[in-house]
């Protein structure tokens, strides 16, 4: 997939997740008794996965790898973006999806103390953007 191509699918996908949050968001406050079966399917849509790729890859935290050693470079050069959407699309569909203890760093705290850092991988941060998504 070229650039071009990519920012267009982008584009359309972000449309998408802005007209499912809206439709979302009409159902909330319409109904206070509505109830929201379906939330599973919304995560796992290919535009709503796409759409957290490239928050995860355009956060700071991209250029740090997870407890798998994985970046989010690295899953570029790897498997390709559409690749690996399809992948983690299919886990989450098929229900064999399980997010993997973070890798966990201390960081200094300015007090002098130090606190954890828990470092998730990069798929578990774009699932954890999609039910952002959703959410």
């Amino acid at each position: 997939m070229n650039i071009d191509e990519l920012k267009s699918a982008l584009y359309r996908a972000e449309l998408r997740v802005l007209g499912i949050q809206t439709k979302l968001h009409r159902w909330a406050t319409n109904g206070f008794h509505q109830r929201f079966d379906d939330l599973f399917n919304l995560v796992t849509d290919p535009a709503l996965l796409l759409v957290a790729w490239n928050r995860v890859r355009s956060n700071k935290g991209a250029r740090t790898a997870g407890i798998d050693g994985r970046t989010v470079v690295m899953v570029e050069a790897g498997l390709g973006v559409e690749g690996f959407l399809a992948q983690l699309r299919s886990q989450l569909k098929d229900r064999s999806f399980r997010p993997v203890p973070v890798r966990e760093r201390m960081i200094p705290k300015a007090n002098g103390k130090w606190r954890r850092l828990g470092i998730p991988t990069v798929a578990d941060r774009v699932v954890q953007a999609s039910l952002k998504l959703v959410l």
